[in-house]
């Protein structure tokens, strides 16, 4: 019965960041969208939720790399890194900030610079593809 609830509590977990990643996309696409007339489309908005729920459900909450006793330098310290970890990180980062900033925008009824609007775009895409790619990394190791 455990096993049950606990598969339960992590499919209701990552539905709900899926959600946060495709309202994080809407965001970034209404800004961008209301910046740049080419944007505007319903596709657009889709592709970029798409985009969003996806690089939330797989990159945030990776498998981490298990320990490797073999692994270990002189220094007592692993020779190597997770990069998946570091990636999700990262992505996740520049996925919510680039988030955070459309929200700014749009609650504050500012019109920046089109570079401003652009390099917010390019954040989001850049953010979520790394979240997409460390989660497939992570998984992939697993088995």
């Amino acid at each position: 019965m455990w096993m049950r609830v606990r598969k339960f509590a992590h499919i209701l977990e990552r539905s709900g960041l899926a959600m946060a990643g495709a309202a994080s996309g809407l965001f970034v696409a209404a800004h961008t969208g209301s910046s740049i007339a080419a944007l505007t489309t319903q596709g657009f908005l889709l592709i970029m939720m798409i985009g969003g729920a996806v690089g939330f459900y797989l990159g945030i909450d990776t498998p981490q790399l298990e320990f490797d006793p073999d692994d270990i330098g002189k220094s007592g310290r692993p020779r190597r890194f997770d990069s998946a970890e570091l990636l999700t990180a990262t992505g996740t980062f520049c996925a919510a900030l680039t988030a955070f900033a459309s929200v700014g925008v749009i609650v504050l009824r500012e019109q920046p610079h089109i570079a401003w609007t652009v390099l917010i775009l390019i954040g989001w895409v850049l953010g979520i593809s790394m979240q997409i790619v460390a989660g497939a990394m992570a998984r992939m190791r697993r088995y």
